[in-house]
Parts: C-alpha cells; structure tokens; sequence
C-alpha cells in the first residue's frame, strides 16, 4: 500500500462541499470515483480541511493510499484527465510516509478572502469574490481584525453546526489590505472553527462599512455567543490557499 499526497486546486461553485455528502456532488465524491476507475480500488481521500458548498481551494492537500503499484505522475496525469470537466486539477502529487497524515499532520492552515468593492455587478468575478457595492475603510478593518489575533475562544465567530470539541483557537494571522478595487483579508492559524474565516469577515466588513465601530470586534469576541455576530459572509469570496507541514 503507498501513501500519496495530492495538491488540489478546484472551483466550489458545482459543489455543495469538499466533503463527501449524502446529497450533491462533492470534491472527495469525484476524486474517489477517478481513483476507483484507475485502480479498481474503494479508496477515500483525507484532506487538510473542509470546505462549505462555494468556497475554493488554491493549494489543498490531501491523501489516499492505494494498492496499485503506480508512479506519482502517472497517477497526477490519470486522475487530471478523469476529472475533467469538473473544476478539480491534481496539481502536484507525491509519495509519503505511511504515517503522514494530510488532516492530522497538518501544523499550519491560510486562507485568503476576496472582497469586490464597486457599483458594477460582477461578471468575471462572479462566484470568485463578494461583491460590496459601498466604499469600505480596509485600514479600519485591518485594525480590528488585530483585536482577534491570538488565543481566545470564537464561540461568536463558529457555526452551530461546529463539531470542534473546543471553540478556543489561536490566531496567528488575520490582515486585511487594498488592492484597486479589491480588499483582501488574510487568515493563519493551525486550524479553524467552522465558518470561523467567514464569520470574522463578515464582522469586518460591517466596520469597513461604517456600520461597526472597530470596538464592537472586540465586544462580539468577548460575548462567546452566536448571536453576537453581526454577518457571516457569503461563501464564495473563501479560498483554501495552503497547508503546512513539518519539514517543509
């Protein structure tokens, strides 16, 4: 049995997750039935996080074991070409220890969410971005974004349907920045409630609206109550960009 690790780019918008699901085409369901049609083998895929229906993925990791005995490119080649037309390229794959994990070995996570600012709807970035029609202040936001750097516990900023044991969490990294007119905010933590990036953004972009004063991050921080949040933001302006693990 080999252990291989895949790098996964893929667009959520057919979607309705990464995970397999009992309903709807998922990431996982259309990996594993390419695997299935190269090897003849009923092999799942472990993946480096989870991503809700709409969210997009840069550079995920992931890892199946299979019996087969196959080369790493010939299996990268044999699973792009199964894939098609799905929007799920293997961008890289490789052979790793038997005990490498692509979920539980993992020690850093970053995602990265794009915000659209301006009057015109969207037609390229459609799907790829939240579109905001108002002017917002990233240098407001990126101030209160630092309010939720480091360990604390994101009750308010986790989904209800959250299966993490604890909802305390640390933040290494939450910056925000202009681009033209796009505002990109930046997420680093070893891991991440659900909904957790979403809902922090959601919280920002109230302030950059104007609608939030900065403090009032702080204060939904310190609530640890669901309903202190003030907007969780749409799903597909959120892109897995990479996973870190030991050694490299």
């Amino acid at each position: 049995m080999t252990r291989f690790a895949l790098t996964l780019e893929f667009d959520g918008t057919p979607f309705v997750g990464l995970q397999r699901q009992s309903q709807g085409a998922t990431v996982q369901q259309s990996v594993e039935d390419a695997l299935l049609a190269i090897t003849g083998e009923q092999t799942s895929m472990h993946a480096a996080g989870r991503t809700d229906a709409g969210v997009h993925a840069l550079a995920m990791r992931a890892h199946v074991d299979v019996a087969k005995h196959i080369a790493p490119f010939r299996l990268m080649e044999a699973l792009n070409a199964l894939l098609r037309p799905a929007p799920i390229a293997v961008t890289a794959c490789e052979v790793v220890a038997d005990d490498w994990h692509a979920r539980f070995s993992c020690i850093r996570r970053s995602y990265r969410y794009r915000v659209i600012e301006r009057r015109a709807p969207l037609t390229i970035e459609l799907n790829r971005a939240w579109h905001v029609r108002h002017p917002l202040d990233a240098d407001a936001m990126h101030r209160a974004a630092q309010m939720l750097v480091g360990h604390h516990d994101f009750t308010t900023f986790r989904s209800v349907h959250c299966q993490a044991k604890d909802p305390a969490k640390t933040l290494d990294r939450l910056d925000v920045r202009r681009e033209g007119d796009m505002i990109l905010i930046e997420a680093e933590a070893r891991s991440f409630l659900h909904h957790q990036v979403r809902s922090m953004v959601g919280c920002l972009v109230l302030v950059g609206l104007g609608r939030w004063q900065e403090a009032q991050i702080a204060e939904a921080l310190a609530a640890k109550d669901r309903t202190a949040l003030g907007l969780n933001a749409p799903p597909q302006g959120l892109y897995f960009v990479s996973a870190l693990y030991p050694g490299e």
